[in-house]
Protein backbone atom coordinates (compact mmCIF):
# COMPACT_ATOMS: atom_id res chain seq x y z
CA UNK A 1 0.00 0.00 0.00
CA UNK A 2 2.26 2.82 -1.35
CA UNK A 3 1.05 5.97 -2.46
CA UNK A 4 2.02 6.42 -6.09
CA UNK A 5 4.87 9.15 -6.70
CA UNK A 6 3.83 12.25 -8.48
CA UNK A 7 5.81 13.36 -11.59
CA UNK A 8 6.47 16.95 -11.99
CA UNK A 9 3.91 19.40 -14.35
CA UNK A 10 5.57 19.92 -17.42
CA UNK A 11 7.31 23.13 -17.74
CA UNK A 12 6.61 24.15 -21.49
CA UNK A 13 3.60 25.10 -23.18
CA UNK A 14 2.07 22.05 -25.18
CA UNK A 15 2.48 21.75 -28.64
CA UNK A 16 0.71 20.65 -31.78
CA UNK A 17 -2.29 21.94 -33.58
CA UNK A 18 -6.10 21.32 -31.48
CA UNK A 19 -8.31 18.96 -33.32
CA UNK A 20 -11.73 19.00 -33.47
CA UNK A 21 -14.25 21.83 -32.92
CA UNK A 22 -13.29 24.66 -30.29
CA UNK A 23 -15.31 23.91 -27.29
CA UNK A 24 -13.26 25.61 -24.50
CA UNK A 25 -9.59 25.73 -23.39
CA UNK A 26 -7.92 22.71 -24.07
CA UNK A 27 -6.19 21.36 -20.49
CA UNK A 28 -2.39 21.34 -21.10
CA UNK A 29 -0.38 18.25 -20.89
CA UNK A 30 0.35 18.93 -17.10
CA UNK A 31 -3.25 19.74 -16.17
CA UNK A 32 -3.88 16.43 -17.69
CA UNK A 33 -0.73 14.78 -15.84
CA UNK A 34 -2.10 16.18 -12.64
CA UNK A 35 -5.60 15.13 -12.93
CA UNK A 36 -4.69 11.72 -13.46
CA UNK A 37 -2.11 11.40 -10.33
CA UNK A 38 -4.99 12.95 -8.27
CA UNK A 39 -7.10 10.32 -9.39
CA UNK A 40 -4.46 7.90 -8.75
CA UNK A 41 -4.21 8.93 -5.07
CA UNK A 42 -7.89 9.02 -4.41
CA UNK A 43 -8.10 5.78 -5.55
CA UNK A 44 -5.51 4.23 -3.18
CA UNK A 45 -6.65 6.08 -0.26
CA UNK A 46 -9.94 4.29 -1.29
CA UNK A 47 -8.02 0.90 -1.03
CA UNK A 48 -6.23 1.86 1.76
CA UNK A 49 -8.80 2.91 3.70
CA UNK A 50 -11.06 -0.10 2.77
CA UNK A 51 -8.79 -2.05 4.01
CA UNK A 52 -8.55 -0.62 7.28
CA UNK A 53 -12.02 -0.72 8.27
CA UNK A 54 -12.27 -4.31 7.31
CA UNK A 55 -9.33 -5.38 9.57
CA UNK A 56 -11.03 -3.27 12.30
CA UNK A 57 -14.24 -5.14 11.40
CA UNK A 58 -12.15 -8.73 12.07
CA UNK A 59 -9.27 -7.90 13.77
CA UNK A 60 -9.06 -8.65 17.91
CA UNK A 61 -5.40 -9.55 18.20
CA UNK A 62 -5.95 -13.09 18.98
CA UNK A 63 -4.89 -16.55 17.73
CA UNK A 64 -6.89 -17.46 14.75
CA UNK A 65 -6.92 -21.10 13.42
CA UNK A 66 -4.10 -20.56 10.83
CA UNK A 67 -2.59 -17.62 12.44
CA UNK A 68 -1.48 -16.63 15.62
CA UNK A 69 -2.02 -13.64 18.18
CA UNK A 70 1.78 -12.27 17.63
CA UNK A 71 1.39 -11.94 13.92
CA UNK A 72 -2.19 -10.15 14.47
CA UNK A 73 -0.57 -8.02 16.35
CA UNK A 74 2.33 -7.11 13.73
CA UNK A 75 -0.52 -6.60 11.28
CA UNK A 76 -2.82 -4.70 12.98
CA UNK A 77 -0.27 -2.41 14.36
CA UNK A 78 1.30 -1.42 10.73
CA UNK A 79 -2.11 -1.05 9.46
CA UNK A 80 -2.61 1.93 12.43
CA UNK A 81 0.30 3.39 12.00
CA UNK A 82 0.20 3.29 8.26
CA UNK A 83 -3.72 4.91 8.16
CA UNK A 84 -3.18 7.49 10.92
CA UNK A 85 0.06 8.76 9.29
CA UNK A 86 -1.50 9.82 5.90
CA UNK A 87 -5.25 9.83 6.88
CA UNK A 88 -5.91 10.58 10.10
CA UNK A 89 -8.94 12.67 9.99
CA UNK A 90 -10.50 9.66 8.30
CA UNK A 91 -8.41 7.81 11.20
CA UNK A 92 -10.29 9.34 13.43
CA UNK A 93 -13.34 9.26 11.93
CA UNK A 94 -13.24 5.08 11.68
CA UNK A 95 -14.46 4.96 15.61
CA UNK A 96 -17.45 5.12 14.13
CA UNK A 97 -17.89 3.23 11.63
CA UNK A 98 -19.03 0.23 13.62
CA UNK A 99 -15.98 -1.19 14.03
CA UNK A 100 -14.72 -3.61 17.05
CA UNK A 101 -14.18 -2.67 21.33
CA UNK A 102 -10.10 -3.84 20.33
CA UNK A 103 -9.55 -1.59 16.86
CA UNK A 104 -11.97 1.50 19.01
CA UNK A 105 -9.30 1.41 21.73
CA UNK A 106 -6.42 1.37 19.77
CA UNK A 107 -7.50 4.15 17.67
CA UNK A 108 -7.91 6.48 20.89
CA UNK A 109 -4.76 5.26 22.21
CA UNK A 110 -3.05 6.04 19.09
CA UNK A 111 -4.78 10.02 18.68
CA UNK A 112 -4.19 10.83 22.46
CA UNK A 113 -0.76 9.45 21.72
CA UNK A 114 0.20 11.58 19.10
CA UNK A 115 -1.41 14.97 19.01
CA UNK A 116 0.86 17.59 17.79
CA UNK A 117 0.63 19.90 14.99
CA UNK A 118 -3.47 19.28 14.91
CA UNK A 119 -5.32 22.28 13.99
CA UNK A 120 -7.86 23.65 16.37
CA UNK A 121 -10.62 22.21 14.43
CA UNK A 122 -9.23 18.48 14.15
CA UNK A 123 -8.28 18.22 17.99
CA UNK A 124 -11.63 19.37 18.83
CA UNK A 125 -13.31 16.66 16.60
CA UNK A 126 -10.67 14.19 17.53
CA UNK A 127 -11.61 14.81 21.33
CA UNK A 128 -15.49 14.45 20.79
CA UNK A 129 -15.05 10.98 18.92
CA UNK A 130 -12.22 9.87 21.75
CA UNK A 131 -14.90 10.67 24.43
CA UNK A 132 -17.67 9.23 22.81
CA UNK A 133 -15.56 5.93 21.94
CA UNK A 134 -14.56 5.42 26.00
CA UNK A 135 -17.98 6.24 27.25
CA UNK A 136 -19.29 3.72 24.47
CA UNK A 137 -16.72 0.65 25.26
CA UNK A 138 -17.34 -1.41 28.10
CA UNK A 139 -15.47 -0.04 31.37
CA UNK A 140 -12.85 -2.46 31.34
CA UNK A 141 -11.52 -1.73 27.91
CA UNK A 142 -12.07 1.95 28.32
CA UNK A 143 -9.92 1.72 31.67
CA UNK A 144 -6.94 -0.37 29.99
CA UNK A 145 -6.84 1.86 27.04
CA UNK A 146 -6.50 5.17 29.34
CA UNK A 147 -3.51 2.97 31.27
CA UNK A 148 -2.42 2.32 27.86
CA UNK A 149 -1.22 6.13 27.88
CA UNK A 150 0.80 5.61 31.27
CA UNK A 151 2.79 2.93 29.60
CA UNK A 152 3.46 5.39 26.87
CA UNK A 153 4.64 8.29 29.01
CA UNK A 154 1.72 10.52 27.75
CA UNK A 155 0.66 12.92 30.27
CA UNK A 156 -0.50 16.10 28.55
CA UNK A 157 -3.63 18.62 29.52
CA UNK A 158 -5.59 17.04 26.97
CA UNK A 159 -5.48 13.82 27.70
CA UNK A 160 -6.38 14.70 31.66
CA UNK A 161 -9.29 16.67 30.58
CA UNK A 162 -10.47 13.45 28.76
CA UNK A 163 -9.80 11.49 31.78
CA UNK A 164 -11.82 13.59 34.31
CA UNK A 165 -14.41 13.70 31.87
CA UNK A 166 -14.26 9.75 31.43
CA UNK A 167 -14.40 9.59 35.01
CA UNK A 168 -17.30 12.03 35.82
CA UNK A 169 -19.52 9.80 33.54
CA UNK A 170 -18.90 6.23 35.68
CA UNK A 171 -20.18 5.65 39.32
CA UNK A 172 -16.64 5.74 40.65
CA UNK A 173 -18.00 4.09 44.11
CA UNK A 174 -18.64 0.81 41.75
CA UNK A 175 -15.22 1.39 39.83
CA UNK A 176 -13.32 1.65 42.98
CA UNK A 177 -14.87 -2.32 43.72
CA UNK A 178 -14.92 -3.67 40.83
CA UNK A 179 -12.09 -2.30 38.64
CA UNK A 180 -10.16 -0.84 41.65
CA UNK A 181 -6.54 -1.53 40.20
CA UNK A 182 -7.33 -0.02 37.00
CA UNK A 183 -9.18 2.95 38.95
CA UNK A 184 -5.97 3.67 41.15
CA UNK A 185 -3.55 3.68 38.41
CA UNK A 186 -5.57 5.86 36.16
CA UNK A 187 -5.60 8.00 39.10
CA UNK A 188 -1.94 7.65 39.88
CA UNK A 189 -1.19 8.68 36.36
CA UNK A 190 -3.24 11.51 35.62
CA UNK A 191 -4.33 12.84 39.64
CA UNK A 192 -8.26 13.69 38.95
CA UNK A 193 -10.06 15.35 41.89
CA UNK A 194 -12.19 11.99 43.26
CA UNK A 195 -15.04 13.32 45.53
CA UNK A 196 -16.21 11.69 49.40
CA UNK A 197 -14.02 8.87 50.47
CA UNK A 198 -12.12 7.50 47.07
CA UNK A 199 -9.23 9.27 48.15
CA UNK A 200 -8.64 7.26 51.38
CA UNK A 201 -10.27 4.10 49.99
CA UNK A 202 -7.83 3.52 46.94
CA UNK A 203 -4.69 4.24 49.27
CA UNK A 204 -3.15 2.37 51.33
CA UNK A 205 -4.25 1.47 54.82
CA UNK A 206 -7.90 1.49 53.42
CA UNK A 207 -9.10 -0.93 55.65
CA UNK A 208 -8.02 0.70 59.05
CA UNK A 209 -11.14 2.89 58.70
CA UNK A 210 -14.94 2.86 58.82
CA UNK A 211 -17.05 4.57 55.75
CA UNK A 212 -19.78 6.53 55.27
CA UNK A 213 -20.46 5.39 51.61
CA UNK A 214 -22.14 2.61 52.14
CA UNK A 215 -20.46 0.68 49.14
CA UNK A 216 -17.42 0.84 50.07
CA UNK A 217 -18.40 0.19 53.94
CA UNK A 218 -19.98 -3.23 53.03
CA UNK A 219 -16.69 -4.06 50.96
CA UNK A 220 -14.56 -3.35 53.93
CA UNK A 221 -17.16 -5.37 55.84
CA UNK A 222 -16.87 -8.42 53.65
CA UNK A 223 -13.34 -9.37 54.48
CA UNK A 224 -14.19 -9.46 57.99
CA UNK A 225 -17.47 -11.09 57.49
CA UNK A 226 -19.07 -13.70 54.80
CA UNK A 227 -22.34 -12.94 55.06
CA UNK A 228 -21.46 -8.94 53.51
CA UNK A 229 -19.96 -10.45 50.27
CA UNK A 230 -23.59 -11.07 48.95
CA UNK A 231 -23.98 -7.15 48.59
CA UNK A 232 -21.16 -6.82 46.53
CA UNK A 233 -20.63 -7.30 42.74
CA UNK A 234 -19.93 -11.08 42.00
CA UNK A 235 -16.47 -10.08 40.77
CA UNK A 236 -15.74 -8.61 43.60
CA UNK A 237 -17.36 -11.05 45.61
CA UNK A 238 -15.91 -14.21 44.08
CA UNK A 239 -12.49 -13.83 45.65
CA UNK A 240 -13.74 -12.86 49.06
CA UNK A 241 -15.97 -16.03 49.15
CA UNK A 242 -12.83 -18.12 48.09
CA UNK A 243 -10.98 -16.32 51.05
CA UNK A 244 -13.65 -16.90 53.47
CA UNK A 245 -13.68 -21.01 52.41
CA UNK A 246 -17.69 -20.38 51.33
CA UNK A 247 -18.73 -23.84 49.38
CA UNK A 248 -18.94 -22.60 45.55
CA UNK A 249 -22.71 -23.95 45.06
CA UNK A 250 -23.94 -22.27 48.09
CA UNK A 251 -22.08 -19.22 46.91
CA UNK A 252 -23.83 -19.58 43.80
CA UNK A 253 -27.52 -19.56 45.03
CA UNK A 254 -26.85 -16.79 47.40
CA UNK A 255 -25.71 -14.54 44.96
CA UNK A 256 -27.41 -15.15 41.94
CA UNK A 257 -29.82 -12.08 42.42
CA UNK A 258 -26.65 -9.48 41.91
CA UNK A 259 -25.59 -11.35 38.48
CA UNK A 260 -25.53 -9.44 35.11
CA UNK A 261 -27.31 -11.23 32.51
CA UNK A 262 -23.65 -11.95 31.05
CA UNK A 263 -22.63 -13.22 34.02
CA UNK A 264 -25.82 -15.54 34.59
CA UNK A 265 -24.43 -16.86 30.90
CA UNK A 266 -21.10 -17.50 31.76
CA UNK A 267 -21.49 -19.38 34.57
CA UNK A 268 -24.31 -21.52 33.39
CA UNK A 269 -21.95 -24.61 33.06
CA UNK A 270 -20.00 -23.84 36.41
CA UNK A 271 -23.37 -23.94 38.13
CA UNK A 272 -24.17 -26.97 36.81
CA UNK A 273 -20.98 -28.79 37.62
CA UNK A 274 -21.42 -27.39 41.55
CA UNK A 275 -25.20 -28.23 41.68
CA UNK A 276 -27.09 -24.50 41.79
CA UNK A 277 -29.37 -23.99 39.17
CA UNK A 278 -29.24 -20.33 37.87
CA UNK A 279 -31.89 -18.72 35.90
CA UNK A 280 -30.99 -17.83 32.57
CA UNK A 281 -33.44 -15.62 30.06
CA UNK A 282 -31.81 -16.99 26.88
CA UNK A 283 -33.54 -14.65 24.66
CA UNK A 284 -32.13 -11.64 26.24
CA UNK A 285 -28.81 -12.93 25.40
CA UNK A 286 -26.88 -11.14 22.85
CA UNK A 287 -27.01 -13.58 19.29
CA UNK A 288 -23.03 -14.49 18.79
CA UNK A 289 -22.80 -15.10 22.81
CA UNK A 290 -26.21 -17.01 22.59
CA UNK A 291 -24.76 -19.12 19.72
CA UNK A 292 -21.72 -19.77 21.35
CA UNK A 293 -23.68 -21.00 24.76
CA UNK A 294 -25.85 -23.38 22.32
CA UNK A 295 -22.52 -24.84 20.14
CA UNK A 296 -20.29 -25.34 23.39
CA UNK A 297 -22.79 -27.55 25.00
CA UNK A 298 -22.84 -30.90 25.03
CA UNK A 299 -25.08 -32.40 22.10
CA UNK A 300 -27.28 -34.72 24.11
CA UNK A 301 -28.36 -31.68 26.04
CA UNK A 302 -28.90 -29.53 22.58
CA UNK A 303 -30.90 -32.39 21.53
CA UNK A 304 -32.98 -32.45 24.67
CA UNK A 305 -32.99 -28.85 24.76
CA UNK A 306 -33.82 -28.44 20.65
CA UNK A 307 -37.06 -26.33 20.91
CA UNK A 308 -36.26 -24.31 23.65
CA UNK A 309 -32.72 -23.06 22.03
CA UNK A 310 -34.70 -23.05 18.33
CA UNK A 311 -36.97 -20.42 20.04
CA UNK A 312 -34.18 -18.61 21.81
CA UNK A 313 -32.06 -17.84 18.57
CA UNK A 314 -34.98 -16.65 16.75
CA UNK A 315 -36.11 -14.28 19.07
CA UNK A 316 -32.28 -12.95 20.19
CA UNK A 317 -32.15 -12.26 16.10
CA UNK A 318 -35.69 -10.44 15.77
CA UNK A 319 -34.25 -8.33 18.77
CA UNK A 320 -31.31 -7.16 16.82
CA UNK A 321 -33.25 -6.45 14.01
CA UNK A 322 -35.16 -4.01 16.12
CA UNK A 323 -32.00 -2.34 17.12
CA UNK A 324 -30.35 -2.53 13.87
CA UNK A 325 -33.14 -2.54 11.42
CA UNK A 326 -32.46 -4.68 8.00
CA UNK A 327 -34.98 -5.48 5.45
CA UNK A 328 -33.96 -8.02 2.58
CA UNK A 329 -35.83 -9.38 -0.03
CA UNK A 330 -34.66 -12.87 -1.87
CA UNK A 331 -31.56 -14.24 -0.30
CA UNK A 332 -29.48 -17.23 0.12
CA UNK A 333 -26.72 -17.88 2.43
CA UNK A 334 -23.55 -20.28 2.16
CA UNK A 335 -22.33 -20.84 5.58
CA UNK A 336 -19.07 -22.53 6.18
CA UNK A 337 -18.94 -25.20 8.66
CA UNK A 338 -15.55 -27.16 7.93
CA UNK A 339 -13.00 -27.77 10.21
CA UNK A 340 -11.24 -24.57 10.51
CA UNK A 341 -14.84 -23.04 11.67
CA UNK A 342 -14.25 -24.79 15.21
CA UNK A 343 -11.79 -21.34 15.68
CA UNK A 344 -8.91 -21.28 18.10
CA UNK A 345 -8.31 -21.72 21.45
CA UNK A 346 -8.53 -18.04 22.24
CA UNK A 347 -11.80 -17.88 20.19
CA UNK A 348 -13.22 -21.19 20.17
CA UNK A 349 -15.97 -22.05 17.86
CA UNK A 350 -16.27 -18.21 17.15
CA UNK A 351 -16.45 -18.73 13.10
CA UNK A 352 -19.63 -21.48 13.49
CA UNK A 353 -21.38 -19.26 15.78
CA UNK A 354 -21.06 -16.13 14.04
CA UNK A 355 -22.05 -17.94 11.05
CA UNK A 356 -25.13 -19.63 13.04
CA UNK A 357 -26.00 -15.83 14.19
CA UNK A 358 -25.88 -14.33 10.50
CA UNK A 359 -28.11 -17.89 9.42
CA UNK A 360 -30.78 -16.09 12.23
CA UNK A 361 -30.49 -12.81 11.19
CA UNK A 362 -31.23 -13.58 7.87
CA UNK A 363 -34.34 -15.90 8.38
CA UNK A 364 -35.72 -12.90 10.46
CA UNK A 365 -35.06 -10.18 7.98
CA UNK A 366 -35.27 -11.41 4.41
CA UNK A 367 -38.74 -12.17 3.00
CA UNK A 368 -36.95 -15.12 1.10
CA UNK A 369 -34.14 -17.45 2.49
CA UNK A 370 -32.66 -20.33 1.55
CA UNK A 371 -28.88 -21.40 3.93
CA UNK A 372 -26.57 -23.45 2.27
CA UNK A 373 -24.68 -25.44 4.67
CA UNK A 374 -20.78 -26.79 3.40
CA UNK A 375 -20.64 -30.64 4.12
CA UNK A 376 -23.23 -33.41 4.48
CA UNK A 377 -24.38 -33.59 8.11
CA UNK A 378 -27.09 -32.38 9.90
CA UNK A 379 -27.05 -28.19 10.39
CA UNK A 380 -29.49 -27.46 12.47
CA UNK A 381 -28.65 -25.80 16.00
CA UNK A 382 -29.06 -28.77 17.71
CA UNK A 383 -26.18 -30.89 16.04
CA UNK A 384 -24.28 -28.13 14.43
CA UNK A 385 -20.40 -29.12 14.74
CA UNK A 386 -17.50 -27.85 12.56
CA UNK A 387 -15.52 -30.42 10.53
CA UNK A 388 -14.31 -31.72 7.15
CA UNK A 389 -12.77 -29.83 4.34
CA UNK A 390 -14.07 -26.67 2.92
CA UNK A 391 -15.70 -27.38 -0.37
CA UNK A 392 -17.67 -23.56 -1.07
CA UNK A 393 -18.06 -24.43 -4.94
CA UNK A 394 -20.85 -26.99 -4.30
CA UNK A 395 -23.24 -24.79 -2.01
CA UNK A 396 -22.64 -21.36 -3.78
CA UNK A 397 -23.94 -23.58 -6.98
CA UNK A 398 -26.79 -24.69 -5.17
CA UNK A 399 -27.25 -20.98 -3.66
CA UNK A 400 -27.12 -19.70 -7.40
CA UNK A 401 -29.70 -22.00 -8.99
CA UNK A 402 -32.34 -20.31 -6.64
CA UNK A 403 -31.32 -17.08 -8.31
CA UNK A 404 -31.30 -14.65 -5.20
CA UNK A 405 -31.30 -11.11 -5.59
CA UNK A 406 -28.47 -11.40 -2.22
CA UNK A 407 -26.19 -14.18 -1.58
CA UNK A 408 -23.82 -13.97 1.87
CA UNK A 409 -20.72 -16.56 1.66
CA UNK A 410 -20.17 -16.75 5.29
CA UNK A 411 -16.44 -18.30 5.58
CA UNK A 412 -12.99 -17.94 6.80
CA UNK A 413 -12.09 -17.84 2.91
CA UNK A 414 -9.70 -20.34 3.09
CA UNK A 415 -10.92 -22.78 0.35
CA UNK A 416 -9.38 -26.16 0.05
CA UNK A 417 -11.60 -28.53 -1.59
CA UNK A 418 -10.74 -27.73 -4.37
CA UNK A 419 -8.59 -24.93 -3.88
CA UNK A 420 -10.32 -21.92 -4.49
CA UNK A 421 -13.07 -23.63 -5.98
CA UNK A 422 -15.83 -20.87 -4.68
CA UNK A 423 -14.00 -17.76 -5.58
CA UNK A 424 -13.80 -19.24 -9.41
CA UNK A 425 -17.70 -20.20 -9.46
CA UNK A 426 -18.01 -16.41 -8.09
CA UNK A 427 -16.06 -14.81 -11.38
CA UNK A 428 -17.56 -17.28 -13.59
CA UNK A 429 -21.13 -17.16 -12.98
CA UNK A 430 -20.40 -12.82 -12.64
CA UNK A 431 -18.14 -12.57 -15.90
CA UNK A 432 -20.29 -15.36 -18.13
CA UNK A 433 -24.23 -15.17 -16.42
CA UNK A 434 -24.58 -12.21 -14.66
CA UNK A 435 -22.41 -9.30 -16.44
CA UNK A 436 -25.55 -6.94 -15.32
CA UNK A 437 -24.98 -7.81 -11.97
CA UNK A 438 -28.40 -9.22 -11.08
CA UNK A 439 -27.52 -10.67 -8.15
CA UNK A 440 -25.14 -9.32 -5.63
CA UNK A 441 -22.79 -11.85 -4.26
CA UNK A 442 -21.10 -10.53 -0.81
CA UNK A 443 -18.14 -12.45 0.98
CA UNK A 444 -18.53 -12.42 5.21
CA UNK A 445 -15.35 -13.17 6.97
CA UNK A 446 -15.18 -13.51 10.53
CA UNK A 447 -11.44 -14.20 10.56
CA UNK A 448 -8.34 -11.92 10.09
CA UNK A 449 -5.75 -13.26 8.00
CA UNK A 450 -2.56 -11.73 9.24
CA UNK A 451 -0.51 -12.35 5.72
CA UNK A 452 -3.47 -10.64 3.87
CA UNK A 453 -3.88 -7.48 6.79
CA UNK A 454 -7.28 -7.87 6.72
CA UNK A 455 -9.95 -11.06 6.18
CA UNK A 456 -8.81 -13.39 3.45
CA UNK A 457 -10.98 -12.97 0.38
CA UNK A 458 -12.45 -15.48 -1.89
CA UNK A 459 -11.80 -13.40 -5.49
CA UNK A 460 -11.03 -10.04 -6.60
CA UNK A 461 -14.84 -10.19 -8.15
CA UNK A 462 -16.59 -10.64 -4.55
CA UNK A 463 -16.18 -7.38 -1.77
CA UNK A 464 -15.22 -9.46 1.45
CA UNK A 465 -16.01 -7.44 4.71
CA UNK A 466 -15.09 -8.11 7.83
CA UNK A 467 -17.05 -8.88 11.00
CA UNK A 468 -16.39 -10.07 15.13
CA UNK A 469 -20.23 -10.65 15.77
CA UNK A 470 -23.25 -11.50 14.06
CA UNK A 471 -25.06 -8.44 15.49
CA UNK A 472 -22.68 -6.01 13.02
CA UNK A 473 -24.16 -7.81 10.22
CA UNK A 474 -26.08 -4.36 8.78
CA UNK A 475 -22.96 -2.41 9.35
CA UNK A 476 -20.97 -4.42 7.52
CA UNK A 477 -23.62 -4.84 4.35
CA UNK A 478 -23.78 -1.05 4.64
CA UNK A 479 -19.92 -0.91 4.52
CA UNK A 480 -19.98 -3.84 1.73
CA UNK A 481 -20.80 -0.83 -1.74
CA UNK A 482 -17.56 0.53 -0.38
CA UNK A 483 -15.43 -3.10 -0.37
CA UNK A 484 -17.16 -3.37 -3.79
CA UNK A 485 -15.20 -0.33 -5.31
CA UNK A 486 -18.92 1.26 -6.88
CA UNK A 487 -18.54 4.10 -4.51
CA UNK A 488 -15.98 6.72 -4.58
CA UNK A 489 -13.50 8.43 -2.37
CA UNK A 490 -15.62 10.96 -1.75
CA UNK A 491 -18.39 8.96 -1.32
CA UNK A 492 -16.55 7.18 1.53
CA UNK A 493 -15.41 10.19 3.25
CA UNK A 494 -19.21 11.38 3.35
CA UNK A 495 -20.46 8.13 5.25
CA UNK A 496 -17.58 8.09 7.86
CA UNK A 497 -18.54 12.14 8.42
CA UNK A 498 -22.18 11.22 8.60
CA UNK A 499 -21.43 8.28 10.97
CA UNK A 500 -19.14 10.55 13.19
CA UNK A 501 -21.55 13.14 13.77
CA UNK A 502 -24.32 10.61 15.14
CA UNK A 503 -21.55 8.91 17.19
CA UNK A 504 -20.88 11.96 19.14
CA UNK A 505 -24.63 13.02 19.34
CA UNK A 506 -25.19 9.87 20.79
CA UNK A 507 -22.18 9.34 22.93
CA UNK A 508 -19.86 12.19 23.71
CA UNK A 509 -21.40 14.01 26.20
CA UNK A 510 -20.36 17.46 27.27
CA UNK A 511 -16.73 18.48 26.31
CA UNK A 512 -14.26 18.76 29.18
CA UNK A 513 -12.93 21.96 30.39
CA UNK A 514 -8.98 21.84 29.46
Amino acid sequence: MTMPSATGPATGPATGPATGPATGPVPSDSAVQVARVAAAAARVAHEDLVIFLNACFACTGQREFYSDGHQQTVSIAFLHDYIRGNYRRLYARALAAGINHFNQGRIVLELLSHSRELTAEDRREEGQLCRAALNSLPPQRAYRVLLGLRERGVNNRRCRAIVREFLAQRDLNFDALKYRSKLHGLVRHAHPHLPGELGPFLARGWHARRYTTPLLEQFRRAHFSADAIYGLPFTVAEGLAARHGIDRARFLRRIEPRLTAGERLRLQSAGSRAGADINLDLARAPLTRLALYILGLPAEQRLARAAELDAALTHSARRCLGIAPLRLGRVAAVLDRSYSAAGSREKPRRPLAVALGIDRLLAAAAEQYLPVWTGFAATDATQLTARGQTDLATPILDALDWRPDLLIIVSDGFDNDPPRGGGEVCRVFRERLDPQRRTTIVHVNPVFDAPHLGPRPLDPSVPTIGLRDAEDLPTVLAFARFADGGLSLTDLEDYLQARADAFITRHAGPEPSA
